[in-house]
């Protein structure tokens, strides 16, 4: 399938770098992660003309990137929520404060023109506060 002497798949598998299932009758059974890491180690041993210390290295090395790049993924998920979180908490407490001001403000009015009737309403439900997103 690849090109590659038995005795070399033997080795690589000697030298811990990979290590497919074995059948009952001690024939090795390749998974496709297998093939695949298999198919990455004759890319760098032929291709590269990287030796078997440098592959390891290689491998291992890429295996702590994919655990660091999945550590990353969860802090930056679990930042967003929190942003979005706070965002919601402080859209809030704005409307909160908004709607105080506004009572506030229409008593004034309403005490400044004692006695006096009014048509002007402030419907505060209504409004529509548009906030940025940056």
């Amino acid at each position: 399938m690849f090109s590659v002497h038995q005795q070399t798949i033997r080795l690589y598998e000697k030298q811990g770098l990979i290590s497919p299932k074995r059948s009952e009758g001690n024939t090795r059974l390749f998974s496709e992660s297998d093939v695949d890491r298999l198919e990455e180690i004759i890319y760098l041993t032929h291709q590269l003309g990287i030796n078997l210390a440098g592959v390891e290295m290689i491998l291992k090395l890429k295996n702590q990137i994919k655990k660091m790049q999945k550590e990353m993924n969860k802090v930056f998920d679990q930042t967003q929520k929190e942003l979005a979180q706070e965002v919601d908490s402080s859209k809030q407490v704005i409307e909160s404060s908004v709607k105080r001001l506004l009572h506030i403000k229409q008593e004034s009015q309403s005490s400044e023109q004692e006695g006096q009737d009014s048509d002007h309403i402030v419907d505060i439900d209504n409004w529509q506060i548009e906030y940025d997103d940056d």
